[in-house]
């Protein structure tokens, strides 16, 4: 015969029971992460490598509670809706996305699994989120220029090069996400100080050859970018033909100074991998993107390359080299 107190037993191991294999379960979900970039493999294996490793201080491990799914477009803009489409077919539960045509082709893609962006001129500007403390919609992460990032590559063009009004300004047409907001920034920068502003255009890395040649021609002041992942990729590429045709060149990534380039201001990309991580582990645990907002960059880096300049025959200005955070000799 069933007592009372038998049957008070068995529904209170079963009541204990259901709650340990759920928390079992979720303990041994393998979360599956999708990652789209929009330039190559190779470019961003430091970058990956810092996402991973904060990600590891967080708890994760791939092979143990996460699997990444990369997807590399190669300069090809052209490629990522699909390479979004495979990540969105493939059921990640989030994807992570480098720079704003990424972003978008993951947004396009789909509206339900969040997305967590990286470096984005302008996510309100571009259409990405309602706003940036309050995004709204499945994407939220990190903006990626301060106010004023561009108007300060003007002025450091011009005191490297005083008495040039013809700066050379090289821009990728594929991102046009990044290309108008700063575009903005620095026409007017360029009006302000009375400046003329040269524009070349490069899709691909076969193109910088040609721009290159055209922009000795040109004997303009100086290089600077409308900031895009292609410069990053080709730094090295970028950094000899500046050399060669005796150009000096302002970046937004202290990459391209490592590389050769003469001078950047901008904010860290890799602390802004590390800190996506921080992203990612919220939404896992239960967070919506449209309630995390956008973190812009607050400290930015002045990076000079004196070898560079040692070469091209520039005296850096004791004003410069004064401010710098790092100089490269």
């Amino acid at each position: 015969m069933t007592t009372r107190r038998g049957i008070i037993i068995a529904l209170g191991a079963s009541v204990l029971v259901v709650p340990l294999r759920s928390f079992a379960q979720q303990k041994s979900k393998i979360w599956r992460i999708g990652f789209l970039g929009v330039a190559s493999a190779s470019m961003y294996t430091d970058y990956v490598d810092a996402f991973k490793a904060e990600l590891r201080h967080l708890g994760y491990a791939e092979g143990k509670n996460i699997a990444l799914e990369y997807r590399w477009a190669e300069d090809k803009y052209e490629r990522l809706p699909e390479l979004a489409s495979e990540l969105v077919r493939l059921k990640v539960d989030l994807i992570v996305t480098h720079a704003t045509p990424a972003t978008r082709a993951a947004r396009n893609a789909t509206a339900a699994i969040p997305i967590v962006m990286i470096s984005i001129a302008e996510p309100v500007a571009s259409g990405l989120v309602a706003s940036l403390a309050r995004p709204g919609g499945n994407v939220t992460g990190l903006g990626n220029l301060a106010a004023g990032v561009i108007s300060k590559h003007v002025e450091l063009l011009t005191q490297i090069s005083p008495g040039n009004a013809t700066l050379a300004v090289l821009q990728n047409p594929a991102n046009p996400g990044a290309t108008g907001p700063q575009s903005r920034e620095l026409e007017a920068a360029a009006r302000a100080l009375g400046l003329r502003l040269q524009i070349f255009e490069v899709r691909s890395p076969n193109d910088f050859d040609a721009a290159f040649a055209r922009i000795a021609a040109a004997r303009t002041a100086g290089v600077l970018t409308i900031t895009d992942a292609l410069f990053l990729d080709q730094r090295y590429r970028i950094a000899e033909l500046a050399s060669k045709n005796r150009v000096p060149t302002v970046f937004s990534r202290s990459e391209n100074v490592d590389a050769g380039a003469l001078m950047s201001y901008g904010s860290s990309l890799i602390g802004q991998f590390r800190h996506a991580a921080i992203y990612v582990d919220k939404i896992l645990k239960g967070a919506k993107p449209a309630d995390l907002p956008v973190e812009e960059p607050t400290r930015l880096e002045l990076v000079v390359n004196l070898k560079t300049a040692k070469a091209l025959g520039i005296t850096i200005p004791q004003s410069i080299l004064v401010r710098a955070d790092r100089v490269i000799e």
